[in-house]
């Protein structure tokens, strides 16, 4: 019976042996993202990504149209006329934006400024509101895009977040005329929106950007020509064969709800999930297809 009993226990303490703790999820979103049916995706338009060329790398920007027409459309014609090209960074400003400028051509007269388009009417567009209260106004998503309005207004605009794509400009609100362009590189400047014409947002490449020297002139401008880094080529995806298809989320589908409660509440890793969260917090997922 000694020798039987070593035998007979073993398989009763592996019954009652605890299962195997399952590993933590750090962030579900992905999952859902990696998982999301392809009827939650939208395509974006060749024709609205600017693909730019640079010393540090390349970027690829979404346009939007639907905010900033007269912009985007000023901005696709000095790209299919070449006025990107050999135009410089010129600015790096440390939590804030990166900014570039089109080529100065003396042959050709100065771009007409455009009117300011810092907001554009509610009517038309399918609002998703944020479930979190935003500081600045009503948070939302409009068609994939991160996006706030104001219904005593009727007004609505694209939100000034990470990787935000605007307008320079001097003090009059209609002098940008697109030739002057920046991304944030920081926490998103909320103070800027309906102040600054919003045009799009990137969509890779930002990150060899944000990583360039810190201008050391006022606002992060470069001193000097030898500080600028230089803009090789600037095209439209349209104009590039072969470029990759991209999509963004639909903003309005079950798959994009799903990601922004578990980017509000990520389980595994928060011992106390937050509950809320900053609608710059809240990115939509955008992918390019292989």
């Amino acid at each position: 019976m000694r020798r039987l009993l070593p035998l007979l226990a073993a398989p009763l303490l592996l019954a009652q042996a605890p299962p195997p703790e399952a590993p933590p999820v750090y962030n579900a979103a992905d999952s859902i993202i990696a998982n999301a049916p392809a009827g939650h995706w939208i395509d974006i338009a060749p024709d609205d990504i600017m693909v730019m060329e640079t010393a540090a790398g390349t970027m690829a920007i979404q346009l939007a149209p639907l905010f900033a027409p007269a912009h985007v459309a000023a901005i696709k014609t000095l790209v299919r006329t070449g006025q990107f090209d050999d135009g410089r960074i010129v600015r790096v400003q440390d939590n804030y934006v990166v900014q570039w400028t089109a080529r100065p051509d003396p042959a050709k007269p100065k771009a007409a400024p455009l009117p300011p388009e810092y907001e554009r009417p509610i009517a038309g567009l399918s609002f998703t509101p944020s479930p979190y209260k935003d500081t600045y106004a009503e948070a939302g998503w409009v068609s994939g895009w991160q996006a706030a309005r104001d219904p005593a207004t009727g007004t609505a605009w694209l939100a000034h977040c990470y990787a935000t794509v605007g307008v320079g400009r001097d003090n009059p609100p209609d002098t940008g005329d697109s030739t002057e362009l920046y991304t944030v590189i920081g926490h998103g400047p909320r103070h800027l929106d309906r102040n600054i014409a919003n045009v799009g947002r990137v969509l890779a490449g930002i990150e060899p950007h944000a990583a360039l020297p810190r201008g050391t002139e006022e606002l992060g401008f470069y001193k000097d020509e030898a500080g600028r880094v230089k803009i090789k080529r600037v095209r439209l995806a349209s104009q590039i064969p072969g470029f990759p298809k991209w999509q963004m989320m639909d903003t309005a589908s079950p798959s994009f709800a799903a990601v922004v409660q578990a980017r509000a509440n990520r389980t595994g890793f928060f011992p106390r999930p937050a509950g809320a969260a900053d609608l710059c917090t809240l990115r939509v997922p955008v992918r390019a297809l292989k």
